[in-house]
């Protein structure tokens, strides 16, 4: 009898255990809290079948798998509700995959369920791409819940796959995200080092590769449990978190990286609600007062531009994705963009399709640059922009953005150090320093290509996708005008 491969076996448990999900919403589980069950119990699953093996998780005595195994009804609910709580105060991955959880199966029995479902399986003998597969599997369902799910902080994996195969990490370096989201661009960073080097790899290497290579913070504790499940099943991290819970923009944290690979969260302002003494409340446009930032800003955008260039090293590179607003916004946005040109080589811009995002609504582009040491010279030459957004129309399930279609643009954008042979193509153009500084308001958002669906009607997309462009368009002139009206209720 053939055996069926790792992917038919990746996929046949992501449709078992995502199965399950229907029949506990039932119970009013929804999607993310059904992936955050499974992140407890799949963890306390392998923790179980890894038990004295090295640097393995050690789950103290009673709060184990083995605790839960043979109960049921009450006693089953009241043993994993404490469990949760306890773990949750204990040190290193305990605690970060633990902090705040909550038992959200209130049914003992579908409970028990769950639990003999994951007790079928030797998780650990799967090995890390099948868990990869699994969780990353249950991760995307998740984002595709459009009502409940985490769509904003699911980055399309095409995309991701082509800014790390761009960008080339190798090994011994440090591969930074300050804004995690689930661990997409560091598990695609991973993947793309193990894929081009593993067999090279020597036993320091590894152990680098496992405890000192990735780094990611979030905001959101429980998005951060996610990011630390789906590192430790693709074997990234120990006894220790490679992913930490805290605001990045709040200070310096002091380290700094080789690459930083993000897609901040989108929303343009960052604000705090204040009650009066009479119960009234109010919004208070919340910016970030650091030293090392050129700009005072409630752009969040804007602020994670400024981090990221603090903790990137001195000849490091960072690939950011960000909404086309950082590109021309005046003010704060002019004094970023010009400090990034003088004291980095800004050197490439990808302006995305539309459409590719679970979060409707956003116009991106990611950004490339590299930092360079402090002189008095501008060290951007001239930057090299790339349209991939005109005449294209994606959508996230009907007609979604595969690998296939950034080929060209890895192509153009060269191997390390190859840059120099650089061409000019039809969608691939070069503007010197000179020519973006002459641009009102230093305005990065550039395009030259007609678009078609204007020149001839006979062109235009499919229905489906001209509605889905307009919805697009109309929320991003929605969300321009709701900032625009927090900043004025701010400052009244």
């Amino acid at each position: 009898m053939r055996q069926p491969t790792p992917n038919a076996t990746a996929q046949s448990l992501v449709q078992r255990v995502w199965g399950y999900a229907t029949v506990l919403r039932d119970d009013g589980v929804g999607y993310g809290d059904y992936v955050e069950q499974i992140t407890y119990l799949l963890f306390l699953k392998m923790a179980d079948e890894q038990a004295g093996a090295p640097n393995a998780p050690a789950v103290p005595e009673g709060k184990d798998w083995a605790s839960l195994r043979h109960l049921e009804g009450d006693a089953l609910e009241v043993q994993y509700r404490h469990l949760l709580t306890d773990l949750g105060k204990e040190p290193g991955m305990l605690g970060v995959i633990f902090k705040k959880a909550q038992n959200k199966i209130q049914n003992p029995a579908r409970l028990k369920h769950l639990l003999a479902l994951i007790d079928r399986e030797n998780w650990s003998g799967l090995g890390f791409d099948v868990k990869g597969e699994i969780y990353e599997g249950l991760l995307q369902k998740n984002a595709e819940d459009v009502k409940g799910g985490a769509g904003q902080y699911f980055t399309p994996r095409p995309l991701i796959q082509a800014i790390v195969e761009a960008v080339a990490p190798a090994p011994g370096q440090t591969i930074c995200d300050p804004a995690c989201g689930t661990a997409g661009f560091l598990l695609v960073a991973r993947d793309y080092l193990v894929d081009t080097y593993g067999k090279d790899l020597d036993r320091e290497q590894l152990r680098f590769l496992r405890d000192h290579t990735f780094h990611g913070t979030d905001i959101v504790d429980s998005v951060v449990r996610l990011a630390a499940m789906n590192l430790y099943l693709h074997g990234v991290g120990s006894t220790e978190s490679p992913v930490q819970n805290r605001d990045s923009l709040l200070s310096d944290p002091g380290e700094r990286y080789d690459f930083i690979l993000a897609n901040p969260p989108f929303g343009k302002k960052s604000s705090i609600t204040v009650m009066s003494e009479e119960g009234q409340t109010s919004k208070d446009t919340l910016s970030y007062e650091r030293t090392d930032f050129v700009a005072t800003t409630s752009n969040k955008q804007l602020n994670f531009v400024q981090h990221i260039y603090t903790i990137l090293k001195v000849g490091g590179t960072a690939a950011v994705v960000l909404p086309d607003n950082v590109l021309f916004e005046g003010g704060a946005g002019e004094t970023i963009r010009r400090k990034l040109l003088q004291d980095c080589n800004v050197h490439t811009l990808l302006r995305l399709p539309t459409g590719i995002f679970y979060a409707q609504g956003v116009k991106a582009n990611v950004i490339f640059f590299e930092k360079r040491a402090a002189a008095e010279q501008a060290q951007t030459k001239e930057l090299w922009v790339y349209d991939l957004r005109t005449n294209q129309h994606f959508t996230p399930k009907g007609n979604p953005l595969t690998l296939a279609h950034l080929q060209d643009f890895i192509a153009c954008y060269g191997k390390p150090g190859q840059r120099a042979q650089r061409q000019e193509t039809e969608q691939f153009h070069r503007y010197e320093l000179a020519q973006l500084l002459a641009r009102d308001k230093v305005n990065l958002d550039i395009f030259w290509l007609k678009d078609d669906a204007l020149e001839d009607s006979a062109t235009l997309p499919a229905p489906d996708v001209l509605a889905l462009e307009i919805t697009e368009n109309l929320q991003a002139a929605l969300a321009q005008f709701a900032s625009i009206a927090e900043e004025l209720e701010a400052t009244e």
